[in-house]
Order: structure tokens, then C-alpha cells, then sequence
């Protein structure tokens, strides 16, 4: 089987100087080695295709067989590290807590132990007949969340 400690050591050294970085690495025990990236303008299929190529220029196929796999971290899914909150600021996010709330909003801020989403919420007034919708900030401990996605509008 391929170390996975092997691997995560070469695709750091592609990663120095560059401003992606990684989301995820698992290699099966059948060989299956699937990379995940990601940069804050977005992933270039240039980049998988030459981070696949250094890859594989690292690892010898007469040794053992592998299937390998380059890309980004999938959009509409859960963010795996907290380098995503950093690059997503400013972007439409849905957030699930350990309650199961969901709250959707602009992820508006990160921190090393937590993260900031402006969300509109109803609130009425003192003295008003009906509630209005006004932003305001929530902030989550990373630990008090099950997932945060980034979200696409299509709109």
C-alpha cells in the first residue's frame, strides 16, 4: 500500500510557493490516492492536471499500481479545513449547528477558533406591528457546527 505520509509530503512540496492549498488526501488500501484542493479564485484544471503530473513523477508504478485522482474541493460541499473559511469571506454560506439549526448567510469573518456569518433575521421593533428583517452577526465556534458549505446562487 502507498503511504499516505509519502504523498502528503509531495504534494506539499507542489503546494510551496502557490497559493493553493490542501483540503483533503486519502489513499485507500486498494491504491486509490484522491486529492483534494482548493485557492481562493477557484481551481484550474491546469494545475490539477500538473499537480497530477508531479505526483506521479514522485511515485513509481513498477513498485505498485495506483489510480490517482486530482481536483477541488467539490463546491456545495462541507468545508474540511479552516483555511476554506479564510478564502471564502465575502461568500454565501449555509451553516448547520450541532442543533441542526441551518442559518444561511455571507460568511463575514474568520478566526483561528471561530467564524462570523451576517445573516437576516426578523426582529420587530419596540413599538412596531410587524417584524423586519435586519442582518445581523452570528458567530460559531468551528466546534459547535456539523458542516458549513459555501453556496451558489444562480441567480
Amino acid at each position: 500500500m502507498i503511504d499516505k505520509n509519502l504523498v502528503v509530503q509531495i504534494v506539499s512540496e507542489w503546494l510551496q510557493g502557490k497559493d493553493y492549498f490542501l483540503v483533503d488526501l486519502t489513499v485507500n488500501p486498494d491504491d486509490r490516492i484522491v486529492v483534494e484542493i482548493d485557492h481562493a479564485e477557484g481551481v484550474w484544471i491546469d494545475d490539477c492536471v500538473e499537480l497530477s503530473q508531479y505526483i506521479e513523477s514522485k511515485l513509481d508504478r513498477d513498485k505498485e499500481d495506483y489510480e490517482l485522482e486530482v481536483g477541488s474541493a467539490g463546491i456545495g460541499q462541507p468545508f474540511k479545513v479552516k483555511q476554506q473559511y479564510f478564502v471564502h469571506v465575502g461568500s454565501d454560506v449555509e451553516v448547520m449547528d450541532k442543533t441542526g439549526k441551518k442559518w444561511t448567510g455571507v460568511l463575514s469573518g474568520a478566526q483561528e477558533d471561530s467564524f462570523t456569518v451576517r445573516v437576516e433575521v426578523k426582529i420587530k421593533p419596540e413599538g412596531a406591528k410587524r417584524p423586519k428583517l435586519m442582518q445581523q452577526d452570528v458567530t460559531f465556534a468551528y466546534d459547535e457546527i456539523k458542516y458549513t458549505k459555501h453556496l451558489i446562487s444562480f441567480k
